[in-house]
């Protein structure tokens, strides 16, 4: 049976909240066999863990039968730790959930351009860093971004932003790199869909259209609570009653403080 994404294995790279989510709803709902890696092998455990907790949710809601889960839960294979990204040789896409650090996220994209299929989707799952920076990190040593290996190296790097909590969450930002091909956009977008997901498409653009927006609503409300303006939970209240957000700006930006402070997805 033809899939449209035609990604007949997928790897996760980081085994923390995001990663785990990304593993789950790969083998949940796109129904591909995934590869789960990160450098600390109790993460992989406590990650594989959590995903057992939400499928056994699931089972006990009624939304899935558990015939379903111990598919999904038999699609999930740790990699070997001895192997590291080699691991991920016979993925057709690996996405990479680690912390938000440029420099790092630009090695292992170097890494894993030489070790998989010259065809294989490299996506990341950052919310904000360039991911045209990322992708000329691919670039062959000694071949030049306007050389047509340049150019085919870096066209299959793609940007994949899912939203914390993966399971949960229905969307994905899509973004292109001024390098990403078209091919590489249509199947990252027909994965994503295969995962349960709708999908917006934005620009490389910093904080891409999610926390370009989220961020300076999250400042402004933070203002409001320095100047006096009004108390912390008048200021959530209002959003929360006046505009209809199911949560207020200052409870969301320490949530996604305390999911950055505590940060699972470390490589």
């Amino acid at each position: 049976m033809s899939i449209a994404h035609g990604i007949r294995t997928v790897g996760v790279l980081g085994a923390g909240q995001m990663g785990t989510g990304i593993a789950l709803v790969s083998a949940l709902r796109a129904k591909v066999p995934v590869l789960l890696y990160d450098q600390s092998q109790d993460q992989v455990k406590k990650g594989l863990a959590f995903a057992e907790k939400l499928l056994e949710k699931d089972i006990s809601k009624g939304r899935i039968k558990s015939e379903e889960a111990k598919e999904a839960r038999d699609r999930i294979t740790p990699v070997d730790p001895s192997l590291g990204l080699k691991g991920f040789r016979d993925a057709g896409m690996v996405i990479e959930a680690v912390s938000e650090n440029l420099a790092l996220k630009q090695k292992i994209f170097s890494t894993l351009a030489a070790e998989l299929s010259p065809d294989a989707i490299l996506a990341s799952n950052t919310s904000s860093i360039s991911i045209t920076k990322i992708a000329a990190s691919v670039i062959p040593q000694g071949a030049s971004a306007a050389s047509e290996e340049g150019k085919k190296s870096a066209g299959r790097v793609v940007g994949l932003h899912f939203f914390n909590p993966v399971p949960v969450m229905k969307l994905v930002e899509l973004i292109s790199a001024l390098q990403t091909t078209p091919e590489v956009l249509d199947r990252a977008r027909s994965f994503a869909v295969a995962c349960g997901k709708e999908v917006t498409t934005s620009n490389d653009v910093p904080g891409f259209v999610s926390n370009a927006l989220l961020m300076p609503f999250i400042n402004e409300a933070i203002m409001c609570l320095e100047k006096g303006t009004a108390t912390r939970d008048d200021i959530d209240t209002t959003l929360k009653l006046g505009m209809n957000h199911p949560m207020g700006p200052l409870q969301l930006g320490l949530s996604s403080f305390l999911l950055l402070t505590s940060s699972l997805d470390e490589y």
